[in-house]
């Protein structure tokens, strides 16, 4: 053998060494890819019920939603319902609800001072107030002012 047919020999070794880890490697990656197809596959038939649910979900949850709007809504009218209705109460009968207690006041006070002086006297350590139409007013204040 010369040496030419020796180092034909070797590269040809080489290349058979060569071919065997691309096959080696094209095998593996084969195996890999079959293994990523499966992989979206059942991604995908998992992934395509989920997403209709969500879709359900969000669906369920704008219908609720509207429905809460619509509560809301109702809610606002009735309180300004409820609102102008007690402005109306309140001017309607407010006025004339304060005159008659206001009459009432002075038809007590009139028979108060009718039964006598021994009722409308003070009594010591406690001092006489006046009452105007729901406010009291310390005796300091009726009439004349204390001087110093």
């Amino acid at each position: 053998m010369s040496g030419g047919e020796v180092a034909g020999i070797l590269v040809a070794v080489f290349w058979a060494i060569l071919v065997s880890f691309l096959a080696v490697a094209l095998a593996r990656l084969a195996q890999t890819l079959r293994a990523t197809t499966k992989l979206v596959a059942d991604v995908t038939e998992q992934a395509v019920p989920l997403l209709a649910d969500a879709s359900a979900a969000v669906h369920s949850a704008q219908t609720q939603i509207d429905r809460v709007d619509a509560i809301a809504s109702d809610v606002q009218e009735v309180t300004s319902n409820a609102s102008a209705l007690s402005t109306t109460v309140a001017s309607t009968f407010g006025g004339p609800l304060v005159k008659v207690a206001a009459f009432g006041y002075g038809v007590r006070r009139a028979i108060g001072r009718r039964t006598g002086p021994a009722e409308t006297q003070v009594t010591p350590g406690r001092a006489r107030r006046t009452v105007i139409v729901g406010r009291t007013l310390p005796s300091a204040r009726r009439g004349k002012r204390k001087k110093d």
